[in-house]
């Protein structure tokens, strides 16, 4: 593909730190329920549950919330008690009040490929949570643009490139996951920087796509973007 012309970041785990978070909260979930049920079991109800929720509740710290308080009455029959409702309460509000942690080498890497593209940020989750963490990251002023959708799919992505005036040719997406940042946005024309994260939420593992050179790159780490961009025809 030529240069981009716009470059379109995810947020949790692309500029920020978000599930290893999830992972703490999901280790202190389990031993609140270890009395009940074993590790194994827990983890499985309460994703099937994520899962059977996202269309009423959609992406976030609330819907995951919501989802461990219904999964933990499940498991228990019901015995659970209000004093550990209380405690999961607690969970998800430090969740939601977690320090905004950025990934190494991203506040460099914008401010070196800023003024060369237009850049935005096209994240999925709860509106005013994520609001939140992109003013207290500090990164808001490197993107203009910034979209919070509920869903990261090929209607979610035809639709912002319609309302931008986005010819996916010229569009680039830089992303942790290849289900909802990558495999989409190629399917559509564009071209996709996938930056493994080490931890992947169930919902979003799919299997590796094949080989596409010149519209699908994976980098170990977003410092190696901007030596990408330098590398790409004009």
């Amino acid at each position: 593909m030529p240069a981009p012309l716009t470059i379109g970041f995810d947020a949790d785990d692309t500029l920020w730190h978000n599930e290893s978070i999830f992972e703490d909260v999901h280790q202190r979930y389990r031993s609140l329920l270890a009395r009940y049920h074993e590790a194994a079991v827990v983890d499985r109800t309460l994703l099937a549950t994520e899962k059977r929720n996202l269309e009423l509740y959609g992406y976030g710290i609330k819907g995951f919330t919501l989802s461990a308080i219904e999964t933990a009455i499940e498991l228990t029959g019901g015995r659970i008690s209000a004093d550990e409702i209380r405690q999961l309460i607690a969970l998800g509000r430090d969740m939601l009040e977690h320090p905004v942690r950025l990934l190494d080498g991203v506040p460099e890497t914008l401010a070196a490929i800023a003024g060369q593209h237009r850049l935005m940020v096209i994240t999925k989750g709860d509106l005013r949570d994520q609001e939140r963490k992109l003013a207290k990251s500090g990164l808001a002023g490197h993107f203009p643009r910034v979209e919070i959708v509920s869903e990261k799919d090929t209607p979610t992505y035809t639709t912002l490139f319609r309302r931008h005036q986005i010819a996916p040719e010229s569009f680039l997406m830089v992303g942790n996951s290849l289900k909802s940042d990558i495999l989409p946005v190629l399917e559509l024309g564009g071209a996709g920087v996938h930056v493994p994260y080490h931890l992947t939420w169930a919902h979003e593992q799919v299997d590796e796509p094949p080989p596409l050179p010149g519209r699908l790159f994976r980098l170990r780490t977003i410092r190696e973007l901007p030596g990408l961009l330098g590398s790409l025809p004009p």
